[in-house]
């Protein structure tokens, strides 16, 4: 875990390494703070472009759920990460990439059985809806009145 994050730490210093000597180079005098602002922002930006057509189309095909549980795993990948830094930070735990990957996997046995108790309640109503049509309770018209020549 801790290697992962070092890498992760060199690669975010390169780019904004990378950043200041852009901002020197074009002769910007953004300070730190306006760069962060800039950068993120754009980030943002990019990730709003990169993730609105995508449940956009789950809301078209009325995938609630699906949207629910794409938001509910990354603020949980964001919180175990937090949790570990944490640990490694206050002297709490030893940072371990296993416990990322421990808790996550608590994540998704949770998820399976929602998606089972959701599944199971979609096959009962299913069933019910065809015993329902199957068995004579749709609406009948009513009785033809041949005097009054409405058959």
């Amino acid at each position: 875990m801790a290697r992962y994050l070092r890498l992760l730490v060199t690669w975010m210093s390169r780019a904004h390494s990378y950043i200041l000597t852009l901002n020197d180079r074009f002769e910007y005098s953004f300070s730190d703070k306006e760069l962060h602002f800039i950068v993120i922002g754009a980030t943002g930006l990019m990730l709003i472009l990169l993730v609105y057509p995508v449940f956009k189309l789950l809301a078209n095909h009325n995938r609630v759920l699906a949207i629910t549980w794409i938001y509910a795993l990354t603020v949980l990948l964001v919180l175990t990460f937090a949790i570990e830094i944490g640990q490694s930070l206050t002297g709490t735990g030893t940072m371990e990439f296993g416990d990322v990957v421990a808790g996550m996997g608590g994540f998704f046995a949770v998820t399976a059985v929602i998606v089972t108790l959701h599944l199971l309640l979609w096959i009962v109503k299913s069933i019910v809806r065809a015993v329902r049509r199957a068995g004579g309770h749709q609406r009948r018209a009513p009785p033809c009145e041949p005097s009054l020549r409405l058959c």
